[in-house]
């Protein structure tokens, strides 16, 4: 067997999900809120016979549903960061000073009780690793957080936490991964697709139509 026969292919299938109903500024990290998924139909596009993950924030379970994907298992480890005391509030009611130092460096810096986006990233990684192991070779289909995508961005492109910031992730988009595993050679990443501005049901979607 050749060694390009024998390259293990582990697709994933990154699904942001549907918008949630909270008023301007709110910080909502791993609030529990509802999904707005009015319009959302089954989703034609997304590979059949994948493994389904949500996470256990309702939002997800809720998009989840309304794309059709069945009893998806869920992944704690693959939530929004959690911004702990700030959750809740607006930002404008957050301690200027606290709110300056976190601005000052938004990768690295914790909120009270939460996470940094850098440990997000490490949590999201180590999950990803952990899910790509356990699934080999399967699509997997996750419907997940803007933090989510961003982590999981860093860990595929080897961007630094504050640059995996920058990068826009839309609800009900589509960002495409592959962990590509060849004999003899280290397991690498590649990027297929980034915040696709699917239709709401994803049925039409270019990332879908060219796997």
């Amino acid at each position: 067997m050749t060694a390009a026969t024998s390259t293990m292919v582990t697709r994933w299938w990154l699904v942001r999900h549907a918008p949630i109903a909270a008023p301007p500024g709110l910080i909502t990290g791993q609030l529990d809120l509802e999904a707005d998924v009015g319009g959302v139909t089954a989703a034609g596009g997304l590979p059949p016979g994948a493994v389904w993950l949500a996470t256990h924030l309702r939002r997800t379970r809720q998009t989840a549903a309304a794309l059709g994907i069945p009893a998806p298992r869920i992944e704690p480890d693959l939530a929004e960061q959690s911004f702990g005391d700030w959750q809740g509030l607006t930002y404008d009611a957050v301690d200027a000073d606290a709110s300056r130092r976190f601005w000052s460096a938004p990768a690295s810096e914790r909120p009270p009780g939460g996470e940094s986006f850098a440990d997000v990233v490490a949590r999201v990684s180590a999950a990803l690793e952990r899910l790509t192991a356990a699934h080999a070779g399967r699509d997997v289909v996750a419907v997940v957080h803007a933090g989510t995508v961003r982590a999981a961005l860093a860990l595929a492109l080897g961007l630094e936490p504050e640059a995996a910031l920058r990068v826009q992730v839309d609800t009900l988009s589509l960002t495409r991964l592959d962990h590509v595993a060849t004999p003899g050679h280290p397991p690498a990443w590649r990027v297929a697709g980034v915040n696709h501005p699917c239709p709401r049901s994803l049925s039409r979607c270019a990332i879908c139509d060219g796997a």
